[in-house]
């Protein structure tokens, strides 16, 4: 057979050219194993370009350096084809047709063929020129890179006649001395760079910085300034695991949950075409093809059978996957990977994003870093149980922000009930925190009762920030600041760079308790309305129960992130469906309306979430703190007023009196209990009339401020004061 096959490929075809033919079947074995990745089209073209092409050329010139053999070096193709191609242009004619089409085709494959003829045709001159460019090198290492005036005039010999030579103006150390004088400290100082080589003009240098100054007013600024020199965190700083970069894959476990897949689906009446695992971090997803006429529903309802058969902590099944014709069934990983922040941040991905607010939140089942952009989101709500890794993606969303954003262009507000969470970022609290004046000095807000003063101060903002929008003409700070950057908006107006503004409460749910609807109308408010000047909400909670996590929370933070829940109904309220309730260990959570730039689907995405430790945030800060930057943090404006939110609610109005004022007030001094749900209950009133009541009893010193959950301090020890109260309301 070998003897056969030989015959036929090298005596009868393309001779010594035919063992390009096994080469090619060699590629396409290492393509079809991936060990290798070409294009094989390509290969299979070009090979067979040159297996023609030798054949022709062994044909016409190994013909007479090998007599003796039996058969033609080219084969018989070969010999068929330069007999003919001599018979039409001779020996001389194929010889500089085979030259030219091998040219051609060296060409194709790199542009160094020309080159290399260019070098063939005139060695001397390339030889020449590459001299010519060392010399030049070598005499710019010697003068610290910077070419010597005699070169520069060489080079433009050529280009310049003889009036306009160039003009060189030299300095000396007195004229330096002159212009910087104590008698001219109150100038600018000189501008080296205007004395220089001037090629082909003769314009006077001037003598003073009028020139600059015009030539300043077309440079864009830089919103840097003056913290120019500011270094960005560096990625040693973070820590390398040893199994994050190559992930472990145990094929003894995949093949043993395939079988258990199998069998389980085929005990209930199931077949299934086809199965395939994807091993990601955490979880291994893994796809099945039904067969024809078999119900999704069927297959969604075997959810705890398939846990229990696989022994696994919990499984989520989808069905059917977005944009495929197959079920997912994820099935939590014995031995998860751990996916570390440096990879994450050390990802080309993240490297090359251009996001305004790249958040880089972890890996996907596919082991893609997700990146997701929080000026788009554009408010992001997170829940979780206790210990489900809510706390380090609130580090990890703050790390990614801070590995990119600097602290001219990026303020944060800090809200931690707890107390522990935030508190090790203090070292950059002048660098990127933004605060009250009264708050400055501990910019993070522990205390319960700065919180609502500090969210209306953002109110105020957010409306002082329209109100330069609407004056720039543009709809949102990213327009704003590229016109500012650009000099087309006046300082002296008011106008200024505006840094995005990321507020995060750690545990929204004490919030509530404590402060109630006071909290609620200006987060509501933000949320409405603060993206379009750059100012974005990040809330978490450990408890995403109704009475937190109200409608309207839900309707204005669209972007969802859900850690491991404990019941289903916690899941539906977080995200609206359930699988919250099934995801795996620490870190693994879905993410719903938060888009990635490379993936389109309204399914929430399970991602790993990376790992970041709190020495290495220490380490981040530390390195920050360090870094040339603001001596204080951003000061927010004073809220309008404390008793009417900005905009928000009512103005107590004492000239109309509710008809129940004055039977509220005495029942109201008689307990010595004053609050909202007693008014309600005992006059069987709404709450916004209720409320309008005590906001009057307020006005008219008969009842304290409101302190959250708590009744209000009753101000009256008897009637009487209240028969003097009301006299003066009526006189």
């Amino acid at each position: 057979m070998g003897a056969i096959i030989s015959y036929f490929f090298i005596t009868l075809n393309f001779g010594y050219s035919s063992f390009i033919i096994p080469a090619f079947l060699f590629i396409m074995g290492l393509q079809l194993t991936r060990i290798i990745r070409v294009n094989l089209w390509k290969w299979f073209f070009c090979m067979a370009f040159v297996m023609i092409w030798s054949s022709i050329v062994f044909a016409e010139f190994l013909t007479s350096l090998l007599p003796d053999l039996v058969f033609n070096p080219g084969g018989n193709h070969g010999l068929f084809c330069a007999q003919h191609l001599e018979n039409m242009f001779g020996v001389s004619g194929t010889t500089i047709i085979l030259i030219f089409t091998g040219i051609v085709f060296l060409t194709y494959l790199s542009s160094e063929t020309i080159k290399a003829v260019r070098f063939l045709l005139n060695p001397i001159g390339a030889i020449s020129r590459r001299v010519k460019l060392t010399v030049t090198n070598n005499e710019a290492k010697d003068t610290d890179d910077v070419p010597s005036q005699t070169d520069v005039l060489v080079e433009t010999t050529n280009e310049v006649d003889e009036v306009n030579k160039p003009i060189i103006v030299e300095t000396t150390p007195s004229d330096v001395l002159e212009e910087s004088s104590p008698n001219n400290m109150d100038n600018d100082p000189p501008n080296t760079n205007n004395l220089s080589v001037n090629v082909g003009k003769t314009t006077p240098i001037a003598t003073n910085n009028t020139l600059n100054n015009n030539d300043n007013i077309g440079t864009p600024i830089n919103p840097k300034e003056p913290f120019t020199k500011y270094k960005y965190p560096t990625l040693d700083l973070l820590k390398k695991y040893d199994n994050d970069r190559k992930p472990q894959v145990d094929m003894d476990e995949i093949k043993a949950n395939n079988e258990q897949i199998v069998r389980v689906l085929k005990s209930f009446g199931i077949e299934i075409k086809e199965i395939k695992a994807t091993v990601g971090p955490t979880v291994t997803l893994y796809e099945i093809t039904p067969a024809e006429g078999v119900r999704i529903a069927k297959i969604r309802n075997l959810e705890d059978d398939i846990a229990l058969n696989l022994s696994a902590l919990g499984i989520r099944i989808i069905a059917p996957i977005p944009g495929k014709g197959t079920i997912g069934i994820e099935v939590p990983n014995k031995k998860p990977n751990i996916v570390s922040m440096e990879s994450i941040l050390n990802s080309k991905k993240f490297q090359d994003s251009k996001l305004e607010l790249p958040i880089a939140f972890g890996k996907t089942i596919t082991n893609d870093v997700y990146i997701a952009d929080l000026a788009k989101i554009p408010h992001l709500l997170v829940a979780g149980a206790t210990g489900m890794g809510k706390s380090v993606g609130l580090n990890v969303i703050l790390t990614s922000l801070l590995y990119k954003k600097h602290p001219n262009e990026l303020k944060i507000v800090l809200i931690d009930p707890k107390q522990v969470e935030f508190s090790i970022y203090e070292p950059i609290s002048k660098h990127f925190m933004a605060a009250l004046p009264e708050n400055a000095d501990t910019p993070i807000i522990t205390d319960v009762s700065k919180v609502v003063r500090t969210l209306n101060s953002l109110c105020t903002l957010m409306e002082d920030r329209y109100t330069l929008l609407r004056k720039a003409k543009v709809r949102n700070v990213k327009e704003y600041n590229e016109k500012f950057i650009n000099r087309t908006l006046d300082p002296r107006n008011g106008h200024d760079y505006m840094p995005y503004i990321v507020v995060i409460i750690d545990e929204f749910g004490d919030l509530i308790m404590t402060q109630g609807k006071e909290i609620e109308l200006p987060i509501a408010r933000i949320a409405q309305k603060a993206r379009a000047v750059g100012i974005h909400m990040i809330i978490a909670t450990q408890r995403p129960t109704t009475n937190i996590i109200t409608g309207t929370i839900k309707a204005n933070f669209p972007g969802r992130v859900a850690y491991k829940v404990s019941a289903s109904v916690d899941s539906r309220t977080i995200l609206d469906r359930p699988g919250a309730n099934q995801l795996a260990c620490k870190g693994d959570m879905l993410v719903l309306n938060v888009p990635d730039p490379k993936m389109n689907t309204s399914d929430p995405v399970r991602i790993q979430c990376a790992l970041i430790e709190t020495d290495e945030v220490n380490k981040i800060n530390e390195y920050i703190e360090h870094q040339p930057g603001p001596v204080d943090p951003l000061l927010l404006p004073e809220p309008a007023s404390d008793e009417d939110v900005n905009g928000g609610a009512y103005v107590t109005d004492m000239d109309n009196l509710d008809p129940l004022f004055e039977e509220a007030a005495r029942s109201v001094i008689i307990s010595q209990q004053g609050s909202t749900s007693m008014l309600q209950r005992q006059y069987s009133i709404g709450y916004n009339r209720a409320g309008r009541i005590m906001d009057q009893l307020e006005k008219a010193g008969i009842v304290g401020a409101a302190r959250g959950s708590k009744t209000r301090d009753v101000l009256l020890a008897d009637e009487s004061q209240l028969a003097t109260i009301m006299a003066t309301l009526k006189g």
